[in-house]
């Protein structure tokens, strides 16, 4: 988040997409890398230091963590690799501070990060100040052949450090959420609306490129460009939203095992689903867990915190299918979707695999990615929580089946059968 399976390598041949402008390489990477460093502790700003130690589950990180991690990232591979005679701010904080790059060193076990009471949010803070001046000093002082060779490791950088932010804020909403008081992150916040429109757009069948071209900003999952066979299918135009999703519940939908993958109901079992994550029921009305606190769910806002087996459910009680991730990028490169980007990511049936011809990329950074391509689906879109200038088309998030403390939904698909 580290991100347990929306990280992606970068492409191995790219020039930056977002460090533009006509000033000096060296201020226009200074002040991307400000940038994106400032909205992270924008972010961490409402918190606590008590909030910033918490870690709700495995799959979350403590804030502080993420903010540890990301100073981590650019330590090791940019000032530790790049820079002669940079000293790291702690000797311990590489051990403490890795997630899953076992080609850069040992690292303290996941599932354990809400244990590191120490060092606290301020030292993190510090950590972050003097790797923030580190890089500024680098920066400044090297030579334009230098840069322009590390500018796509910068942004790489700077793409992954917007992931977490993204799970900065879903992670805090999941520990705030166990809370029997629930607190509000952002007081008086309410989810954006949605559009709605049309039901349907029809894809005819056809051959089409899948996948990013050009020389712009991507991750490696999303390479290379390669043609697939889409359509017929309908794709509906909106979102599911929490209104069909409560026909849904009271439809017995959670009680009904033929509607469910036999690992989703073992889940709904095990786990005692009976409506999506941060739901709660109050004297008999469905309430939800927001970034604004506990509020009553809105009918016309569509439904998050799905898993891809309560997503899967849902469309077979609707006689309906997941659209595949090549049918929505279609739709979504004829702007034929409504909220294809902002309120939530969408589930596809597409399992996350490797594009036709994939190769990670060599080093420490060619596990951002590659490892992670089994047992899991991807999804397409952004959500509310994916920072501006972070998301695109061919963007391919992924997780396993039964996550759903992202602010995950869905949109349907219909073959006509």
């Amino acid at each position: 988040m580290t991100k347990p399976a929306s990280a992606a390598a970068p492409s191995a041949a790219h020039r930056p997409s977002s460090i533009s402008g006509s000033a000096s390489l060296s201020q226009r990477l200074l002040e991307a890398y400000r940038a994106v460093r400032d909205e992270t502790e924008r972010r961490a700003a409402p918190l606590s230091p008590e909030d910033q130690v918490v870690q709700s589950m495995p799959d979350a990180s403590p804030a502080k963590w993420h903010r540890a991690h990301t100073t981590w990232f650019f330590e090791q591979f940019l000032l530790g690799q790049h820079c002669p005679g940079y000293t790291p701010f702690h000797p311990d904080y590489a051990y403490l501070f890795n997630s899953y790059y076992v080609s850069a060193g040992p690292r303290h076990a996941r599932n354990q990060r809400g244990l590191l009471t120490r060092p606290g949010a301020a030292d993190v803070a510090a950590y972050r100040a003097y790797v923030d001046a580190a890089v500024a000093d680098f920066f400044n002082a090297a030579d334009e052949a230098t840069l322009s060779t590390l500018a796509p490791l910068v942004e790489v950088g700077l793409n992954h450090e917007q992931q977490h932010q993204e799970l900065l804020i879903t992670d805090i909403l999941h520990a705030f959420a166990q809370n029997p008081i629930p607190p509000a992150y952002q007081p008086g916040w309410t989810f954006p609306a949605a559009q709605h429109g049309d039901d349907w757009v029809s894809l005819n069948e056809g051959i089409h490129s899948i996948g990013h071209t050009g020389e712009a900003f991507h991750f490696d999952n999303e390479a290379p460009a390669h043609r697939a066979l889409v359509g017929p299918v309908k794709i509906s135009r909106n979102l599911v939203s929490n209104a069909e999703w409560l026909e849904f519940i009271e439809a017995g939908g959670y009680r009904t095992p033929t509607l469910w993958l036999m690992d989703g109901f073992a889940a709904v079992e095990r786990d005692g689903w009976e409506a999506p994550g941060h739901w709660r029921k109050l004297d008999g009305a469905w309430q939800i867990m927001t970034l604004g606190g506990l509020q009553p769910v809105d009918p016309d806002a569509p439904v998050c915190h799905v898993s891809y087996y309560e997503a899967d459910a849902y469309a077979r009680w609707r006689g309906k299918h997941l659209p595949t991730e090549m049918e929505w990028e279609v739709a979504a490169r004829a702007g034929a979707l409504n909220d294809a980007f902002g309120l939530c990511w969408q589930w596809t049936r597409s399992a996350y695999a490797p594009y036709p011809g994939y190769r990670a990329i060599e080093g420490a950074l060619g596990e951002y990615n590659g490892k992670f391509m089994v047992n899991q689906l991807v999804l397409r879109g952004s959500s509310l929580a994916t920072p501006e200038g972070h998301r695109r088309v061919s963007y391919r998030n992924f997780f396993y089946p039964h996550h759903r403390w992202q602010f995950t939904g869905l949109r349907l698909a219909d073959y006509g059968g």
